[in-house]
């Protein structure tokens, strides 16, 4: 049987950004996307995120969208950065600059 896959609309004010929560082997694979960037899991391969100029944002040690949105930004590329985007930061703040 093959996992199911949890998708959500988070709304910040009148802009929706999406969570997507897919189970893989051993972890979970965690996306919220929006409009001008997205947040991820431990998967996010900052190297090549850079190398797209994506405004990417990884977290690390969470299991759920929940989990998520209470992080805080372990790393980020120079295009995140740019936009005022830090480490430490908490996710809840990067929403905003991201929706």
């Amino acid at each position: 049987m093959i996992p199911k896959i949890a998708a959500k609309k988070i709304f910040i004010g009148k802009r929706t950004l999406n969570a997507i929560l897919i189970p893989l082997q051993a972890k979970n694979l965690i996306v919220l996307q929006g409009r001008k960037g997205y947040i991820m899991c431990g998967y996010l391969n900052l190297k090549v995120a850079n190398t797209f100029r994506d405004v990417a944002i990884k977290i690390i040690g969470v299991a759920t969208i929940r989990e998520a949105l209470k992080a805080n930004v372990h790393s980020c590329t120079n295009s995140a950065k740019k936009m005022g985007i830090h480490k430490g930061q908490p996710i809840k703040d990067v929403l905003r600059i991201i929706a």
